[in-house]
């Protein structure tokens, strides 16, 4: 009993997982799921008719949610897939540093300066409306341990 009571557990988070299982059938389009390791949003699902062996199968093609690339699976549609447990989350941007990251606050105060400017269009039209004074809200996406800015918009909240 002794020895249990030395052992000490350092862990900085819930212990929840990355994904969690779910079957294939039950599978929606516009949702998320793993494909090829690859945290995506579903854009296209098709499932065919059950064949010789006994199952239908859905193929489904999606977007890897942080680099755009297409991304197509085939599985039984009794199988399970991962799907990502994402998260969505609005902050404040304050600035843009030098070399390219942004200096942004959370609803409870908290300051973030370790996410770079996306790159493309998104980036640049970052850039712009910063520079031209605009109060801008940028929505992070994060999935199994990856986090980038997906989407920017005027805040509307700020102005007067």
């Amino acid at each position: 009993m002794a020895e249990l009571e030395d052992t000490q557990f350092e862990s900085g988070d819930s212990g929840a997982s990355a994904t969690f299982p779910m079957q294939c059938s039950a599978l929606r389009k516009n949702g998320f799921v793993m494909l090829k390791a690859r945290p995506c949003k579903i854009v296209e699902m098709s499932t065919s008719k059950t064949g010789k062996h006994g199952h239908a199968k859905v193929h489904m093609v999606g977007i890897d949610i942080f680099n755009g690339k297409k991304l197509e699976d085939i599985c039984p549609s009794t199988h399970n897939m991962d799907v990502p447990v994402v998260k969505r989350e609005d902050f404040t941007l304050i600035d843009i540093s030098g070399d390219g990251f942004l200096s942004m606050m959370n609803d409870n105060g908290d300051l973030r300066e370790d996410l770079k400017v996306p790159e493309g269009d998104l980036g640049n039209q970052i850039r712009a409306d910063f520079e031209n004074g605009r109060e801008l809200l940028c929505t992070v996406l994060k999935a199994c341990g990856e986090e980038c800015v997906i989407a920017v918009k005027a805040n509307t909240a700020a102005e007067k």
